[in-house]
């Protein structure tokens, strides 16, 4: 019966540091009972394109057992996090210790004999005081029976004569049966604690001193208690650089290309893979890392700034438009790939052996990865022109991601690399030349465009590219997905040459309406780029021009020749030029730009403006000018009141100058009877002023209720 078991029993910090420091008891003798595994082999590796991978180690044991790993200090905390531990026999998972993040002396002082300092064997015998021990004396020892057994007293310092004058040499005071003895420390040859628990803390803190040699290393303890021989395995996921991949596309005399992919897989640890399974999976499954080996104290995130890789080569988004699009062959090819269907190999984790039979069908040669790369290099460079077309490797779709399995076992040496064939297969494509503006100015650069029809998922890498024998380029390629379509370029076209100029660009209004009192129009803005392509090659061309997309901008292609492509942010137009020909390809884009104006609050100028604008309808005019008449007369009626309060105001004035006169004047002077007929009578013009003027008020509050409302209805095209 397999037993499983998740490592979530993991001791912890403290109850880690209680086990390593197990004084006497039965937990020491228990401990001290099972026999240790040192390490178990590295038997199936499974790399993740995410900056991860899982290792899983198994080995046979027999009876109860205690398996001792060691680890990088920095990839404790992922194995905290990730550790599946399983039994496949009549047994379990008793407990994980690991070392504490403490210094080595700290680790060392909680022993019952602290080892630090490089003790003497003095200062040893003298940590022990009072423990039973048995010694056995060297045979030309007189005087002394050649074993003893009993209780350390304590280890003292004596003089005695020698020729050279007097030494000090460390003499071992001991409580035996028949009383208390003396012994020279270099009269012993041998000395063994009595106490078991005692000699296990010895040899445990001699363990600790031997696995951190290494201080970036940590000791992992597994203890597994069962009966028989029976097989066990512990599988992790901690930091291991991408496995990346480098393609080789080949074109015939015909232009049919071949495609070669190899894997290329890192061995960053101190130990060699020997026969290991291996499995190599294309998707990114979210990873991340949390602080679980330190004390945590207070609960904070730990977060990363994002990283951002500069692109160099070109690489190009595939088609967004849903349109479908001649392939080279002269076959209409829809962007929507079929999916292709069948049983996902399901990658299981848990066991090696389940993953004997499924397989990457490629001979490797038993001279190892190494002698293996040598090999198929040397194969491909003897024959560059490939007609062939078989597969190289078994993939498969696990969930939403992509799996190649290597069926032949693997060595790779520690801190080696090695490249693993994954791909080998016939693909479909056609020629074109790749012109951007951005990219070149003056030439297009010579591409494909690719079909993946391998059947696998192809993960982002460069690629070379031979011309039968010949060196053609190098190019780079985002992630494709099996039957999915991608222009790949290599090399700058010297022989065609693109002139892009600016076209007629003009605006013109073309719609004009009134809604609710807001006159709204419609401008047409329309530009146009011109590019002409001239080919001077000696081979027809099939030029595809990449043009900006401005849809945000709210620009749309009017021009007779329409996209074959778009991507967010580009469009692709094909033009063929004969060889020797030249041609041009114009694109026209169009926009509609809307403004709005409210009628009550412009000048009458803007509104003759509209009224004899040819794009407005008859009604419209109409309106426009039955409202001109409106404001006109309400304005009419607005400056005759201005008049009004300006002769009130001039009158106003005049009387005051004309009643500071009658104060200061004698009522019998001439002159005073003069400015008092003159103050009548300007009361008597003051009082039909008023009238006009309320008059005159009244007029043009109806005057403005009226144009108001007539333009808020005013609506027309």
């Amino acid at each position: 019966m397999r037993r499983m078991m998740w490592a979530l029993p993991v001791v912890g910090a403290a109850a880690t540091a209680a086990m390593l420091t197990t004084t006497r008891g039965t937990a020491a003798n228990k401990a001290e009972d099972l026999k240790a595994v040192s390490g178990l082999p590295v038997t199936q590796v499974v790399m993740f394109s995410s900056g991860v991978g899982y290792f899983a180690r198994s080995a046979e044991i027999e009876g109860s057992a205690r398996v001792d790993l060691t680890f990088q200090e920095r990839d404790i905390n992922d194995l905290l996090k990730s550790m599946v531990l399983q039994d496949f026999g009549k047994g379990q998972v008793a407990a994980v210790s690991y070392d504490s993040h403490e210094p080595i002396t700290r680790t060392l002082a909680s022993f019952a004999i602290n080892l630090n300092n490089n003790p003497t064997f003095a200062d040893i015998l003298n940590q022990a005081r009072g423990e039973q021990i048995e010694v056995v004396l060297q045979q030309n020892v007189a005087a002394q029976p050649g074993n003893l057994k009993g209780s350390i007293i304590g280890v003292e310092k004596q003089k005695i004569a020698s020729k050279d004058g007097t030494l000090d040499v460390d003499v071992l005071n001991m409580w035996c049966q028949e009383g208390m003895r003396s012994i020279r420390l270099n009269e012993l040859q041998r000395v063994r604690f009595l106490n078991p628990v005692l000699e296990n803390e010895v040899r445990r803190a001699l363990d600790t001193l031997s696995v951190n040699h290494d201080q970036l290393k940590k000791a992992v303890s597994i203890q597994f208690v069962g009966e028989g021989k029976r097989k066990v395995q512990v599988g992790y996921v901690v930091e291991n650089p991408i496995w990346k991949t480098s393609y080789r596309l080949v074109l015939d005399k015909e232009g049919k290309p071949f495609l070669q992919g190899w894997a290329i897989v890192e061995n960053p640890t101190d130990e060699d893979w020997n026969a290991v399974s291996m499995a190599l999976i294309s998707g990114r499954p979210i990873s991340f890392k949390m602080d679980l080996y330190n004390p945590l104290y207070v609960t904070r995130p730990i977060v990363e700034p994002e990283l951002f890789a500069s692109l160099r080569p070109p690489t190009y988004s595939g088609d967004m438009s849903g349109k479908a699009r001649l392939f080279g062959d002269g076959t209409i090819v829809e962007d929507q790939a079929e999916k292709t269907h069948g049983d996902a190999d399901r990658l299981s984790l848990g066991s090696a052996d389940k993953r004997e039979d499924k397989a990457l069908r490629f001979a490797m040669p038993q001279g190892g990865t190494e002698r293996y790369a040598r090999t198929e290099a040397a194969r491909l460079a003897e024959r560059l022109e490939l007609n062939a077309s078989h597969s190289v490797a078994t993939a498969s779709q696990l969930g939403d991601v992509f799996q190649y399995i290597i069926d032949q076992p693997v060595d790779l040496g520690r801190q080696k690399s090695a490249l693993l064939p994954i791909i080998n297969k016939d693909i479909q494509a056609s020629r074109v030349s790749i012109y951007n503006q951005g990219v070149q100015a003056k030439h297009p650069l010579l591409g494909l465009r690719v079909k993946n029809t391998t059947g696998v998922h192809l993960m982002q890498g460069p690629i070379t590219v031979f011309e039968g024998s010949t060196y053609a380029g190098d190019t780079r390629v985002l992630d494709v997905q099996p039957n999915e379509e991608r222009l790949v370029s290599y090399a700058i076209d010297l022989g065609t040459e693109v002139d892009p100029i600016n076209g007629n660009n003009t605006s013109r209004i073309t719609k004009v309406k009134a809604v609710k009192g807001i006159i709204e129009t419609t401008t047409r803005i329309r530009e146009e780029k011109i590019y002409r392509i001239a080919n001077r090659s000696p081979q027809d061309r099939t030029i595809l021009i990449e043009h900006v997309n401005r849809r945000n901008q709210q620009f749309n292609v009017v021009s007779e020749i329409k996209p074959i492509e778009e991507t967010g942010e580009l469009y692709r137009f094909e033009a063929k030029v004969a060889a020797g020909k030249n041609t041009q390809l114009s694109v026209i884009e169009e926009r509609d730009l809307g403004t709005s104006v409210q009628i009550s609050n412009s000048p009458d100028d803007q509104i003759r403006y509209f009224v004899n604008l040819n794009e407005v309808s008859p009604g419209l005019k109409i309106a426009l000018n039955t409202a001109l008449k409106m404001k006109g007369e309400w304005n009419a009626t607005r400056l005759e009141i201005n008049n009004v309060n300006r002769s009130i105001q001039t009158i106003t004035t005049d009387q005051t100058r004309l009643r500071q006169n009658l104060r200061e004047m004698p009522r019998e002077a001439e002159a005073y009877k003069t400015y008092l007929k003159k103050f009548d009578d300007q009361e008597k013009e003051m009082d039909v002023l008023m009238k006009k003027l309320k008059s005159l008020q009244e007029q043009e509050n109806v005057q403005r209720v009226a144009f108001e409302t007539f333009v808020q209805n005013l609506s027309a095209e």
